[in-house]
């Protein structure tokens, strides 16, 4: 086979999957006729569909970058989740005026509807040793919770500061939040728990 007879079959191909991919998409057109009505049966809860997970990830990204490239903020470990152009930033910082900072750049970003603040002040200096520790015990609560079959820890952020863990980011329901804190805090080294995640709309 040569390389325009590769060409025609790599094309043919790449439509074919294309219209697979968009003949899977549906349009609710109410009840077909023949079938019966149901009127007792719930609306079903809007989905986040492929599109929308671009859109947020590409606002994550726009955020980070605009976080980075500030002077004033840069430096910090702040962690950014984006759920249907909710962005929750979360982390240790050092002041008020960075946190004041942190969102007002946010709020500036394209596509950004709304930012939910859960970052923490840090209470003191930590060492190098302690830095160490906070990363091994970010470590074990990240493997902890991709461990958890009823956890959803894809869009879990975790910060450690002298053994306080934070998570932040968005899960399916509150089950999944109390489950979270539990695992953490069976995690050793943990001190507390601060959880700042939230469900899901």
């Amino acid at each position: 086979m040569n390389i325009q007879n590769k060409l025609v079959v790599l094309t043919i191909t790449l439509i074919g999957a294309l219209s697979i991919a968009a003949c899977g998409k549906t349009e609710d057109k109410g009840p077909q006729p023949g079938t019966p009505e149901t009127k007792s049966e719930p609306a079903p809860e809007a989905k986040t569909t492929v599109g929308t997970e671009v859109d947020d990830s590409a606002i994550t990204t726009k955020v980070k970058s605009a976080l980075l490239a500030d002077e004033i903020v840069k430096g910090l470990d702040i962690q950014v989740e984006t759920h249907k152009g909710e962005v929750q930033l979360s982390g240790f910082v050092d002041n008020q005026t960075q946190i004041d900072r942190a969102i007002s750049i946010t709020r500036g970003v394209e596509g950004v509807k709304n930012v939910d603040n859960k970052m923490t002040l840090k209470t003191a200096e930590t060492t190098v040793g302690e830095k160490i520790d906070d990363g091994i015990v970010t470590t074990k609560v990240k493997a902890a919770l991709l461990a958890e079959s009823g956890v959803n820890s894809t869009d879990i952020a975790v910060v450690t500061r002298d053994g306080e863990v934070q998570l932040s980011g968005f899960v399916d329901d509150q089950a999944q939040i109390d489950r979270a804190t539990q695992v953490v805090k069976g995690v050793e080294g943990v001190k507390n728990v601060i959880n700042e995640l939230s469900v899901r709309k």
